[in-house]
């Protein structure tokens, strides 16, 4: 089976940590190479965001990375692409016409647009999956939202166009159905974890005597409530706050959100139990997962969340806002603790009685460890998802020879 992934922004080779980049480019490196391994072709189309790159790149066997010249090549934030989307498309179109791809799966809304455009004279099915909703996004940040004015009109399109839409949990379906999906074309899988580099065992930083750890990792803006957890932090002394994301360390004196963070921290008077740590790279993640009494994840909202997994991959306890995929993921006091998003002293209380308790953070933590290996090593996710490509391949088939006989 040949596989087109599009995903417009998020690059499988992109380095993490980046306010564009995330979780998709996770997502969508491990499940191309998952599909692979099961035999699929797969080139995965990104936008060229750098003059040095070579136009097709392999990732890794059965994978290539495409870079699609579409605006500058140049980093660009996503929330500008939109006005390039046509030449993306375009480009896309010229290479399926000479060589189509059995199925198509377009990732985030405006590789969707694009990918109906570009499969359309070639009759190629299309696969959605969003990663994110516009009108999530928009209830969530309001006027602080910084999506294209025509984000959620484009998105209702794709709903409707579409063969099949891969939501990545429960709570999506839901907004999906109210944007006017069909529920006999949606399926949900959800995101996966690498479980070999992601375990219980192995080395784990180290750390000073006497203190309890948590750990975060996001992207540092603001809808990732680093600020909710820093305002908890007050209330558990004997308590450090190790957050990963963002740009190097050495560049963090420069980004407005960890310059708001460590401000806060003053203002609170924890900002010596503050670390910052800047990007942290996948090799080491791990080992700074390992070394947390619990990691805490609080988004205000979230498609779906790799950390929590990841976490749980550790054997490490989560705390989690009750929002998106993370409701699904961390089972409530199986695999670890939820919480109400924006509610600091909800989350310190959660902390401060999950820290007391070791006996308990080691049964969540064995929990998660247990649940990962169960549902969502890649393997699993990769075997699905190519279930559902069959699928719709099957359906178009048999409608194509339902015309044909009715001709």
């Amino acid at each position: 089976m040949k596989v087109a992934m599009v995903s417009e922004h998020a690059s499988p080779l992109a380095v993490l940590g980046g306010v564009d980049a995330g979780g998709q480019n996770v997502h969508v490196a491990a499940l191309a190479t998952q599909l692979a391994a099961r035999g699929c072709e797969v080139v995965v189309h990104t936008r060229r965001d750098d003059t040095a790159l070579p136009r097709r790149v392999a990732l890794s066997r059965g994978v290539l990375v495409d870079h699609v010249d579409a605006g500058p090549p140049s980093e660009v934030p996503k929330d500008e692409l939109l006005s390039y989307m046509a030449d993306f498309a375009e480009e896309l179109r010229e290479q399926w016409s000479d060589d189509p791809p059995d199925i198509v799966h377009s990732h985030f809304w405006m590789s969707g647009m694009a990918a109906l455009v570009a499969a359309a004279d070639s009759h190629i099915p299309v696969v959605q999956t969003f990663h994110a909703l516009g009108s999530v996004k928009r209830l969530h940040q309001g006027s602080r939202d910084t999506s294209p004015s025509g984000r959620l009109a484009i998105e209702r399109d794709i709903v409707r166009q579409v063969d099949r839409i891969v939501a990545t949990c429960s709570d999506e379906v839901f907004e999906l159905a109210r944007m006017g999906a069909n529920r006999a074309r949606v399926s949900v899988v959800p995101c996966g974890v690498d479980r070999e580099r992601f375990s219980p065992d192995g080395p784990a930083d180290s750390r000073p005597p006497g203190l309890h750890r948590i750990v975060a990792a996001c992207r540092l803006v603001e809808r990732k409530g680093i600020a909710d957890l820093v305002t908890a932090l007050a209330q558990l002394p004997g308590t450090e706050l190790h957050v990963a994301g963002g740009p190097d360390a050495a560049q963090l004196e420069f980004d407005p959100e960890a310059v708001r963070l460590r401000r806060l921290a003053a203002d609170l008077g924890v900002v010596d139990r503050l670390h910052l740590r800047g990007r942290v790279s996948r090799d080491e993640m791990p080992m700074l997962l390992r070394s947390a009494d619990a990691v805490v994840c609080v988004p205000w909202y979230e498609p779906f969340g790799l950390v929590p997994l990841e976490a749980m991959a550790c054997g490490v306890p989560v705390v989690a806002s009750a929002v998106g995929g993370q409701i699904d993921s961390v089972r409530d006091g199986v695999t670890g603790i939820h919480v109400p998003p924006r509610d600091p002293d909800a989350l310190a209380r959660a902390l401060r009685e999950l820290l007391a308790d070791p006996g308990r953070r080691a049964a969540l933590g064995l929990a998660g460890a247990r649940r990962v290996r169960r549902l969502y090593g890649f393997d699993r996710i990769a075997a699905s998802t190519q279930a559902v490509y069959r699928d719709v391949l099957n359906t178009r088939s048999n409608t194509l020879n339902d015309r044909e006989a009715l001709a």
